[in-house]
Order: C-alpha cells, then sequence, then structure tokens
C-alpha cells in the first residue's frame, strides 16, 4: 500500500501587512553632484526631478540598511522576526557574490533558521520578492515572509560619467507578507526583455579584475598599473538613458495595464500609484497614459531620494503612507522596471 503524502495546505489570500524604511544620513544635493559632472542644478531638475538624493558613509553597509528596514516593518506589521518562513533581499550592490545578504540579515534579526537568499533583479527585484513571498505564504510553505530591497549603489558609479551617476542613491525598503482574510496582493505581471540586455549594465566584470590582478604579478613591479587603470577597471555602472526611457514609457505603461486587469479593478479603483523611481518624467508619462485619475495619490520620492533601484518602490510606499496615513487599506498599483531588462507589477492592499 502507497503511503499517502503530506503536503502543505493552501491558503487564498495574502497582504503586505508593514512596510519599513532606511535611509542614510547623508544628502547629496545637484550642486553637490555638478563637482564631477559638467551640469546644473536646473538641468538635473528638468530632465529627472532629483534635487537631492541619500548615500551611506564608508563603514555602513547594504545589510546595515537592509536591517534597519526591516526591522521597521517587522514593527510595523507586529511580527517578530522568529515568525518568519523566509528571508528574500533583493540587491545588486551586495560587496559578495555569497554568501547572501539575506542569510546575514536573517541572523542578525533573529529569523534564524528562516531559509534566507538574494534576488538579482535591479530596480524591479522588490516587485519580483514581493511575487515570489506572495507565493510562499500561499502555498503554505511560510507563515511570513520578509521581503527587503537595499542598495549602496554608491559603491559602484564613478561620480565623473553623466549617464546615470548622478540619478542614484543609497537605502533599503521593507514589507513583510501574511496571511489575510480578504485578497490583499493581485496576480504578478512580471517578466524580462533580454534583447535590451546591455542597455543598463557594469561597466567591466569580476574577471576583468581578476585578469587585471593577474597581470600586475607578472609584470615588472610599477607597470602593470601605470595611468591609474585600476581605478578605470573598477566595475561601475552605466545605461543608455534614450533606450531605457524609451522602453519604460512606453513598455510599462502596458504592463502597468495589465497589472490592473489581471486584478480585476481599473484606475478609478486606486488610491495610489506607486512606481520604480526612475525619473520624474517617466513617472508623469506614465500617469498620462494610464489616465490616472487626480484622487489617485502618486509617489514622487524620487525628488529626496534619486534612483534606488531594488528600494525605490517599498522606500517610495513608505514615504506616501508616513505624508497621507489616509491611504492604508486603499488599492495601490506598483511597478518596478531596471537592468536585465526587467519589470514587475501588483496591485496591494496598502498596509
Amino acid at each position: 500500500m502507497t503511503a499517502t503524502l503530506n503536503q502543505a495546505p493552501l491558503r487564498e489570500y495574502t497582504r503586505i501587512l508593514g512596510v519599513g524604511a532606511a535611509r542614510p544620513d547623508v544628502v547629496v544635493t545637484n550642486e553637490d553632484v555638478c563637482q564631477w559632472i559638467d551640469s546644473s542644478d536646473e538641468w538635473i531638475r528638468q530632465r529627472t526631478g532629483i534635487v537631492t538624493r541619500h548615500r551611506a558613509g564608508k563603514d555602513t553597509s547594504v545589510v546595515d540598511m537592509a536591517e534597519t528596514a526591516a526591522r521597521d516593518a517587522l514593527a510595523n506589521a507586529g511580527i517578530d522576526a522568529s515568525q518568519l518562513g523566509a528571508v528574500i533581499v533583493s540587491t545588486v550592490t551586495s560587496p559578495y557574490a555569497t554568501p547572501s545578504a539575506a542569510a546575514e540579515l536573517c541572523e542578525r534579526i533573529g529569523a534564524t533558521p528562516a531559509p534566507a537568499f538574494d534576488i538579482s533583479a535591479a530596480c524591479a527585484g522588490y516587485c519580483y520578492g514581493v511575487a515570489q513571498g506572495d507565493a510562499l505564504v500561499k502555498s503554505g510553505a511560510a507563515d511570513y515572509v520578509l521581503v527587503v530591497g537595499a542598495e549602496k549603489l554608491s559603491d559602484i558609479i564613478d561620480r565623473h560619467e553623466r549617464t546615470i551617476s548622478f540619478l542614484l542613491g543609497d537605502g533599503a525598503g521593507a514589507v513583510v507578507i501574511g496571511p489575510s482574510d480578504t485578497p490583499g496582493i493581485g496576480p504578478s505581471v512580471w517578466g524580462s526583455d533580454g534583447s535590451k540586455y546591455g542597455a543598463i549594465g557594469m561597466t567591466h566584470s569580476m574577471m576583468d579584475l581578476r585578469d587585471m590582478a593577474i597581470q600586475a604579478e607578472e609584470e615588472p613591479e610599477g607597470t602593470a598599473l601605470v595611468g591609474g587603470s585600476e581605478a578605470k577597471l573598477w566595475p561601475t555602472l552605466r545605461q543608455d538613458g534614450q533606450t531605457v526611457f524609451r522602453w519604460a514609457v512606453w513598455e510599462m505603461a502596458k504592463v502597468a495595464q495589465q497589472a490592473l486587469e489581471a486584478a480585476g479593478v481599473t484606475a478609478e479603483d486606486l488610491v495610489a500609484f506607486v512606481p520604480h523611481q526612475a525619473n520624474m518624467r517617466i513617472i508623469d508619462e506614465m500617469v498620462k497614459q494610464l489616465k490616472l485619475p487626480p484622487t489617485v495619490a502618486v509617489a514622487r520620492d524620487i525628488a529626496d531620494s534619486g534612483n534606488t533601484s531594488a528600494a525605490s518602490v517599498p522606500l517610495a510606499m513608505h514615504r506616501l503612507l508616513r505624508e497621507q496615513p489616509e491611504l492604508s487599506g486603499g488599492l495601490a498599483l506598483q511597478i518596478g522596471f531596471g537592468a536585465g531588462l526587467v519589470f514587475g507589477a501588483q496591485v496591494v492592499v496598502l498596509p
């Protein structure tokens, strides 16, 4: 007689129970940025909507910021870290390929032995994490899941280049996902477009650094690294701004609309729109294409925080709820998109 296999009981609904944030204390103005690039405060504001961005100090790590945001989210959710069934960190700026930032975070906050893993999905990483957290709770694999987007982008920029460095900031945002008696997270619309793989990326690979180190060992002292070439080789971010802008404006509004349709709601049902904080012009164009009514609050955290990649959407949500707490319990459309190119969107009930 074949034994009957036990399977975790399924849950019908999930929701975001709490959101948290970590914003570094150092505020970098447009005037500060213009020390390193030929630009102006007026140009940066007009082209991007950014006024300031936060940058972390040398001794502040990705996990430090993730921990602050995680503890804030847990407190707001009323959940103890020991109740977490999984810890997910989305980041492209952890200094180590392995072990994961999530494993360290898990131990720091007291969630051990919960499974912990990182996601590399750039600016869509938080929405990717929500998709996975939602599925883990629904499947019965976890009671509660912590999803964190944390970035120290100041570690991987060349402050003298003009394609992306002036856009970027540091920070972390986190949410706790758990079971709900009513629907709280709509179906995820997520995917990728690898045909534009090179539109945003690093200047060099880690293998390039390895080869430079080997060259330095093999050549006579003082010849291998003449002219500061080792500094130029350090991998930093670049983007093809026009390609990314056109893709975000024309394709991401379609994805956002698909998320609304998948959730069975319309723009008129929303109380908030929380897009990736990439560029104020992109946000404004998406608002127009989605025909959002003026009653919908639009997150514009980019003005003060810049583009924080995976931390962008949860940081924007956190600010929106702090400034307009009456939005709690209403429906919000969130969408992230970035390097890969990758994208993810959901309609969620605001915690």
